[in-house]
């Protein structure tokens, strides 16, 4: 197991104080704090190494272009892609996605084809799909949610099809916490010769994710969530695939040749090579430093004992706020099926006023519909409050969270 108390050392913003309280940090599922050697190692990138890669041979773009191909090194090893030309930087898990929509999607769907989408999906994964479909007029078919926020895999398996051309869906729920198998998911639409692209954002940062184990087509996910900066995320796509794909943007560094035919009158191009045929224009070359060594230090901790952490975190929070008369926990009650998230509710009072009460000690979670609002709906859900919990957080915050529940239970 981790010693989440050495783990704090590392963050500085831990040592803040909200209100006069000191800070309870339970919001990680939309984004996790930042170590110091994370923080470092950007402020020492910026001092040092700035320059723009592949695009020129003085010495700072040689030392800014070996660290940027490193950390696509270092992605492929942590999820064990084949390789960096595996694995794409992009924003985020949201523009990981929307380059598959558009550059494998606007390409291969038709009006006669299917996607398939669950209704636990984040909007990121749900809204592309939607737009997407209204370009190409092909449908998307959803697949439905237990009442207890489980995905309903008998569903999944009746209306997957010989249209079926992707299976969208999350690794695990942002709003329930809840472990899909992917890799299940993923035999039954091969089977049906249909790709899968996974969701994952709250997966990657949280538990062990083996890309051949799992044989999933696309991952996507972000490094905000995983120690790292904003603004950088990944796309993994199997090689096969992404070498039949055309490039989502257009611009500098994703084209190896660009000529003009004078007697044609227009230019002729050749895409560069993976992974750079998918990353036009000046990347986030810090952002990838960053990320790199927030891989580095998670794996210096282990993402087996990352996993482990939570899921004794998750179990001691939900049997400490069993105790709560007012409180309700959404989703799943048993922890072993959930990753560090717990979705509640306090009898006569909106996720708002209880997110708001708790900043008054220094607690932040999350409130609203986390951008999955047809879950809510289907769950029969106004809103909820979201705790989600990570490498630094202890069971005596948990306490102290349980203890600020059982005040507003007496409002």
């Amino acid at each position: 197991m981790l010693d989440p108390y050495k783990i704090r050392e590392d963050f500085p913003i831990l040592k803040r104080k909200i209100n006069n309280n000191p800070l309870i940090y339970f919001d990680n599922a939309a984004t996790s704090q930042k170590p110091r050697q994370v923080i470092e190692a950007i402020k020492n990138f910026y001092e040092n190494h700035n320059a723009n890669v592949h695009r020129a041979v003085h010495t700072l773009s040689q030392e800014a272009t070996e660290l940027y191909e490193e950390a696509h090194e270092e992605v492929a090893k942590f999820i064990n892609a084949r390789g960096m030309e595996e694995t794409i930087f992009v924003r985020g898990t949201t523009e990981a996605i929307n380059l598959v929509a558009y550059s494998w999607g606007c390409r291969n769907l038709t009006k006669e084809d299917e996607v398939i989408v669950s209704l636990m999906e984040h909007h990121s994964n749900l809204v592309p799909w939607e737009i997407l479909s209204k370009l190409r007029g092909f449908d998307v078919v959803y697949v439905n949610v237990k009442k207890d926020g489980t995905l309903d895999y008998e569903d999944f398996e009746n209306k997957i099809s010989k249209n079926t051309k992707i299976v969208c869906i999350s690794h695990v729920s942002n709003v329930s916490g809840v472990v899909n198998d992917v890799k299940k998911i993923a035999k039954v639409a091969h089977e049906h010769n249909a790709l899968t692209l996974v969701d994952g954002a709250q997966s990657v940062p949280h538990l062990p994710v083996n890309v051949k184990d799992l044989e999933v087509d696309f991952l996507a996910f972000s490094g905000h969530k995983m120690l790292g900066p904003t603004g950088i995320g990944v796309l993994y796509g199997k090689r096969e695939i992404l070498e039949t794909m055309e490039p989502f943007q257009g611009g500098g560094e994703m084209i190896r040749d660009v000529s003009f035919n004078s007697a044609e009158g227009h230019c002729s191009i050749t895409w560069n090579v993976l992974p750079w045929k998918f990353e036009a224009g000046t990347p986030n070359v810090c952002g990838g430093v960053g990320l790199m060594e927030a891989i580095k230090y998670l794996r210096g901790i282990g993402m087996e004992n990352v996993k482990a952490h939570e899921e004794m975190l998750t179990k001691y929070a939900m049997q400490k706020m069993a105790e709560c008369r007012k409180v309700e926990i959404y989703g799943p009650k048993q922890a072993s099926k959930k990753c560090g998230i717990i979705p509640f509710g306090v009898d006569g009072l909106s996720s708002h006023d209880v997110a708001l009460f708790l900043d008054n000690y220094g607690i932040m979670v999350r409130s609203g519909f986390h951008c999955a609002q047809p879950l809510h709906e289907l769950l029969k859900l106004k809103s909820s409050a979201r705790v989600s919990f990570y490498i630094y957080n202890t069971r005596e915050e948990i306490d102290r969270f349980v203890e600020v529940l059982k005040e507003i239970e007496q409002i």
